[in-house]
């Protein structure tokens, strides 16, 4: 049990009142002080009274006079820290009145005193008041120091907003600002606003020996990414660090805003988007049940969102990951229900047969569009089982499930990796597009038509570029790249879906349908793009001061220097300018059949390897003979 309080702990539990009547009674003692002192200066005349008889009469009317001074002039109520030239200016006004008052009551009572009495008394009374509440500021300052509870912080920046920030703190006990860093070398060496300035390079230093909490980055002057880039170079010092804009920014006379608005994809596309309604091709979907596979993720939640415009009748969203079915169904609801569409959220996967059949037939689905798949190239080229029993014989389960329950239409959402792939996941869509063909030239007429839509990257999806250089250039990058000449094709989610669903709409059966997607784009013209349009610039070789960098990190296992759509260039145009049709060598179905089984087979003992040499057999390209790429060293800068 703790007997006595700790200092900080008394001073805090002092109420306002308290404090008033202490100063009050402290600078109305100080005026006899005064007196006393003035008459042990000053020589009195042979004839005058004595000291302590002056004292004794004199000294509790100029008391009384000046409490009511003090109290008009609220000196008692001005804080410590606010405790500043208007305060003894004040100070300096009482004294004179007391001084003047004094020489009338020497006047009155016929005593003669040296008139410099009256100058030391007001100069001794002003000084005792002003000196007192210095020296009890720094003590104050000192019990809060050498208490647990006060934060040390070092400010990062030596300029106006820095200095603002040290004055502030002066009201805040709990604060105790240490010193500042500043790269301005001019600065280094000065005492700012009573605090030292450091040169950076010795923050680790001043860290450590000055027992620094948080470091405070007071430069609102530089852009954001170069204050992270500094924030995450003293975090690795395990440093604490908070960054402030200017004082002009918080009282609204500059403007305070995130330059880092999220980048629209539609930005990079160097060419126009596809906005035609969809109006042809729609009735394939008005007033039936449509189940999407893969619904909750980015294609396949912009797929329903567009469904909805069609309004079918019923709407399955078919859904393996449980926040993302959740995600789309709260928000496709209220659409849902002013539309009259049922929406029925289903959590399940197309690797389950069983359940596959089941919502099939429960909810009598009429299309189904396919967008389950796992599409990120590094996760499946490190997980290729997953990677094939989602993509391959998922596919394989669900067309299956769809031609026996009588579905209408089944559309593939495919990949422009599958063509000629160089990775597990590519490989995975290429065998799916090749079990779907399968299926449907052995559906007779009349029956189900399946079909495939192949495209490239859809900008704004879920691990796409955009997103990724968006994260890194808030960060204060470097922004990566994997290769200075890769490209890549690119739509918006919004047009690559409505063209999906157009495409599904005029299927025959068998068919490819590729979508025009304009001329490959360089990621690195990307990222600079990206770069420019967040208000920074790319730091270079040519350009040091520059704000965000890009490195170059080399190709990943899995990823090709360019893409294609197109194995033959055989492709014929539809009815849509932006909708090609191909019609691509199947391979048979015993071929087909023993490509499953064996899968399977691989799968059931966890044999990597194996499944990966079954794909290579009948996936064109794949760990073949590969284009040449050209060398980089990773990590290299631009």
């Amino acid at each position: 049990m703790r007997i006595f309080k700790q200092p900080d702990s008394v001073l805090k539990g002092l109420s306002r009142r308290k404090k008033y009547a202490f100063f009050l009674l402290m600078d109305t003692l100080f005026i006899p002080f005064a007196l006393a002192t003035t008459l042990m200066m000053a020589p009195l005349p042979w004839n005058a009274p004595s000291a302590g008889m002056i004292l004794l009469v004199a000294g509790p009317a100029l008391a009384l006079i000046g409490a009511l001074l003090l109290v008009a002039m609220r000196i008692p109520a001005i804080q410590l820290v606010e405790f500043d030239g208007d305060a003894i200016l004040r100070i300096g006004v009482i004294a004179a009145v007391l001084a003047t008052v004094g020489t009338a009551l020497a006047v009155g009572v016929g005593v003669e005193l040296p008139r410099s009495a009256f100058f030391v008394f007001a100069m001794v009374l002003w000084l005792s008041i002003a000196v007192s509440r210095v020296i009890m500021l720094q003590v104050v300052l000192a019990i809060y120091r050498r208490s647990n509870t006060a934060i040390r912080v070092l400010i990062y920046g030596a300029g106006s907003t820095g200095t603002q920030l040290v004055q502030a703190f002066r009201s805040h006990h709990d604060i105790d600002p240490v010193a500042f860093v500043d790269d301005n070398p001019a600065l280094q060496g000065l005492t700012i606003a009573g605090l030292p300035v450091h040169t950076p390079i010795r923050i680790a230093e001043i860290a450590r020996d000055k027992r620094i909490d948080r470091v405070l980055l007071a430069v609102p002057s530089l852009s954001p990414p170069k204050q992270a880039r500094i924030a995450r170079r003293l975090q690795r010092l395990g440093l604490e660090v908070q960054s402030l804009p200017s004082f002009s920014q918080l009282i609204g006379t500059e403007a305070l805003i995130d330059r880092l608005e999220t980048l629209k994809p539609k930005m990079f596309l160097n060419r126009d988007e596809v906005k035609a309604p969809l109006l042809e091709g729609a009735d394939s979907y008005t007033g039936k049940s449509v189940m999407v596979s893969g619904a909750g993720g980015s294609i396949g939640s912009e797929l329903c969102r567009q469904l909805l415009e069609c309004r079918p009748r019923r709407l399955v969203l078919f859904e393996l990951s449980e926040i993302a079915l959740f995600t789309v169904h709260q928000e496709l609801r209220g659409t849902a229900a002013e539309l009259h569409v049922e929406l029925i959220p289903v959590l399940g996967s197309v690797t389950d047969g069983r359940q596959v059949r089941q919502v099939l037939a429960q909810h009598v689905v009429e299309v189904v569009l396919h967008a389950a798949a796992y599409k990120h190239v590094a996760l499946v080229q490190q997980n290729p089982l997953a990677g094939i029993a989602n993509n391959v014989l998922g596919t394989h389960t669900l067309a299956t499930a769809v031609v026996e329950a009588g579905v209408e239409r089944f559309i593939l959402i495919s990949s422009d990796k599958a063509v000629r792939p160089r990775g597990v996941m590519g490989a995975t869509k290429r065998l799916a597009e090749l079990v779907v063909q399968d299926i449907a030239q052995r559906t007779p007429e009349g029956g189900t038509v399946l079909s495939m839509v192949r495209f490239g990257n859809v900008l704004g999806s879920s691990g796409s570029v955009v997103p990724i250089f968006h994260d890194q250039i808030r960060r204060g990058g470097p922004v990566t790249v994997t290769h200075p000449h890769v490209t890549r094709y690119f739509m918006t989610i919004e047009e690559a879906a409505r063209l999906v669903l157009r495409a599904g709409s005029m299927a025959e059966g068998g068919e490819v349908f590729l979508l025009d997607m304009g001329n490959p784009v360089k990621i690195l013209d990307l990222a600079i793009q990206s770069i420019e349009a967040a208000g920074y610039t790319v730091r270079s070789e040519d350009n040091a001061q520059g704000d965000i960098s890009i490195r170059f990190t080399g190709l990943q296992p899995g990823e090709k220097l360019h893409e294609e759509l197109f194995f033959d260039g055989s492709e014929l145009p539809t009815t849509h300018t932006k909708i090609f049709r191909v019609r691509e060598p199947a391979l048979s179905e015993f071929v087909i059949a023993r490509m499953l089984r064996n899968l399977r087979q691989a799968l059931a003992s966890g044999d990597g390897s194996a499944a990966i040499d079954i794909m290579a057999e009948q996936v064109e390209g794949f760990r073949g003979d590969q284009k040449t790429v050209p060398p980089i060293e990773p990590g290299r800068m631009l």
